[in-house]
């Protein structure tokens, strides 16, 4: 029954142009990070700019739940014409070499005219987080419902679903079991593992309002020491490569150690509060009052 009811729930007008699914390369623009610091390190181009401005950080769904592959990408944004790109010499000229062929057989008239952009280059996405230092970060299909910081100058792939905030509060929340419950009924899921959708699991989450200070902060403080412990596990200071290499969230939350269930217990505590509600309830009670939060909140205009 109440599988059914969470058909009913409909999109939330303030979760409106936040979440977006990464970039789509749509060919073979990415290259390993010491290929790419060599680059970065090239004198000015004729137009008197750095290739800084279009070699990237990249990263994909494995880089968040294994160990970061430091994977860069070339990337011409959404607006830059071919005359524009073909000024960074030598970016231009990898994509021109390895990416255009692959695109100029393509049926989408998108891909193959301009072949030296991304296929799906998200501009939404970009304007969303333009202004950010730092953004939230899921993969859109793991074992485990999991939530990194990516700074800004990362570009996420098409497997990776992002959040264009900078808070705390909003990671802690987003962290916590109560949208970990709504993301995995709302969601889809390949064999085992579940899939997040923007639409679906976030853009219908009813986030709690009218925050007080001291609930903020609490939500905010259980975020970051949840983040920092993490943090800690997974690049301790003396560890060998063999060691780094098994160090990764994946593994981490199949452990599930105590300190970890402690630290999530202490943001899922700070998480109810906010709503009002204790931190005991069963699934099935929290999920049927999220959803009548969403019911009252939403209204048949919100239907896209």
């Amino acid at each position: 029954m109440l599988f059914r009811s969470l058909t009913k729930t409909r999109p939330l007008a303030e979760n409106a142009g936040i979440s977006f699914i990464g970039t789509q390369k749509n060919g073979p623009f990415d290259m390993p990070g010491d290929l790419a610091r060599q680059w970065l390190a090239l004198p000015l181009n004729p137009n008197g700019r750095p290739n800084s401005d279009v070699v990237r950080p990249w990263a994909n769904g494995m880089d968040i739940t294994r160990r970061p592959s430091d994977t860069w990408i070339v990337d011409f944004g959404c607006e830059l014409s071919e005359a524009e790109a073909a000024l960074y010499e030598i970016p231009f000229a990898k994509v021109l070499n390895d990416v255009k062929p692959t695109r100029e057989g393509l049926n989408r008239e998108g891909h193959r005219k301009l072949w030296w952009r991304h296929g799906e280059a998200r501009p939404g996405m970009r304007a969303a987080l333009a202004s950010l230092a730092r953004y939230i970060a899921t993969p859109r299909v793991a074992k485990h419902r999991l939530f990194v910081w990516l700074a800004s100058n990362i570009l996420p792939d098409c497997q990776v679903v992002v959040f264009a905030s900078d808070s705390d509060v909003t990671f802690g929340i987003l962290h916590s079991r109560l949208h970990e419950l709504w993301s995995l009924r709302m969601g889809t899921s390949l064999e085992d593992r579940p899939r997040y959708t923007p639409t679906t699991c976030f853009e219908t989450f009813p986030f709690p309002t009218n925050l007080q200070p001291e609930v903020s902060e609490a939500i905010a403080a259980a975020s970051c020491r949840l983040v920092q412990l993490r943090d800690n596990w997974l690049n301790p200071a003396g560890a060998s490569e063999a060691e780094l290499k098994k160090r990764t969230l994946t593994n981490l939350y199949n452990q599930r150690p105590t300190w970890l269930a402690n630290a999530h217990n202490e943001l899922d505590a700070a998480v109810a509060a906010a709503y009002g509600w204790p931190a005991d309830l069963s699934d099935d009670e929290i999920l049927k009052r999220l959803l009548q939060l969403n019911l009252e909140r939403s209204q048949p205009g919100d239907l896209g």
